[in-house]
């Protein structure tokens, strides 16, 4: 992957970008800010490779009765990296949950180029109305 050349303030002001085009569903600005052999990789899944695939797979997660927030508690770099604690409010027909998630993106020049996502996956599948359990 090629060396990022933006600031660490550059890096924030792009992911601050990606978190206001996921909460108002614009999915096509946030496959835009996504490097177009880009990796968005939720370590409990298998890796997304390529701009075309993570906006299908961010669409399909779509649905009209479901809105996610990203709060951002902090966020800084260390060896070029930009590294986001927040807390993501999943809203479902007006259910609040929430779920700790830790992001670690890498950038090609302006654009992300790998997006590795650290949560629990039992807390993800209760915040979507789903059972942790893969045998229920």
């Amino acid at each position: 992957m090629v060396a990022s050349t933006l600031s660490a303030e550059q890096k924030k002001d792009v992911f601050r970008e990606m978190t206001q085009a996921w909460e108002a569903k614009d999915w096509q600005k946030c496959a835009s800010l996504f490097a177009p052999d880009g990796v968005l990789h939720s370590v409990m899944l298998d890796p997304c490779v390529g701009r075309q695939a993570f906006l299908e797979r961010i669409e399909k997660a779509a649905k009209p009765n479901k809105h996610v927030k990203l709060h951002i508690q902090r966020m800084g770099t260390a060896d070029e990296a930009l590294i986001v604690e927040r807390i993501d409010e999943i809203i479902i027909d007006g259910v609040s949950r929430s779920v700790p998630t830790v992001g670690i993106l890498e950038f090609d020049g302006a654009l992300i180029s790998l997006w590795r996502e650290y949560y629990d996956r039992p807390t993800l599948l209760k915040a979507l109305g789903l059972s942790a359990d893969p045998h229920a």
